[in-house]
């Protein structure tokens, strides 16, 4: 029983791993899309996928090794990690506040990468920089506009393809192979998800 149990975990455990490995590399292949320095939109619709799907310290996760894997290979400066991070870990957390409201997830990726992470860039960028070239100019809320911005069109994509998911009941399929928690009931029923994950 106690090995059916440990094959069990370590399948979910799989699973989840290649569903980040999956979401890791969308991520860095779609961010160029619409991309302008301080709004990367295809970013946060990642984030917000990998939040529902996997919770928020997957998608912490996600968001570093997509922010490293640009930074390190696209030439992305630091703001591909400043401002994903409290994004990626506060969509997370508001879903399952919300008890599985995707509009809650995207409120969370707003207001973690559009507020907190635009303030955070400013020293960030400012330290290091030095005042320099066209950073030399920048205010504590240089980067809450189009930060912002990125963040509301990632995030009406990412409540239009889960909203799609869960209307199918695919969204709880896919949570319940994960081993993530099921907040969407009647969609799993309907889509034969069974009993919700705990």
């Amino acid at each position: 029983m106690k090995h059916q149990q440990k094959q069990g975990i370590s399948r979910e455990l799989l699973r989840k791993e290649v569903m980040l490995a999956m979401l890791v590399a969308v991520g860095v292949v779609i961010s160029p899309i619409l991309r302008v320095e301080g709004m990367c939109p295809m970013a946060h619709l990642i984030n917000i996928v990998c939040a529902v799907l996997l919770g928020p310290w997957w998608s912490l996760l996600c968001a570093v090794l997509i922010g490293a894997i640009r930074m390190l290979f696209l030439g992305i400066p630091p703001l591909a990690l400043t401002g994903a991070v409290f994004g990626a870990v506060l969509s997370g957390v508001f879903y399952r506040l919300s008890n599985g409201k995707i509009l809650a997830a995207c409120l969370g990726e707003v207001i973690g990468t559009g507020v907190i992470g635009a303030v955070v860039s400013y020293p960030v960028m400012t330290l290091l920089w030095n005042g320099t070239g066209a950073y030399n100019h920048l205010t504590l809320f240089f980067y809450v506009p189009s930060f912002i911005g990125g963040t509301l069109i990632g995030g009406a994509a990412a409540f239009l393809l889960l909203g799609a998911l869960s209307r199918s009941g695919q969204l709880a399929l896919i949570q319940k192979k994960l081993g993530a928690k099921v907040y969407d009931h009647p969609n799993a029923a309907r889509s034969g998800a069974g009993n919700p994950a705990a």
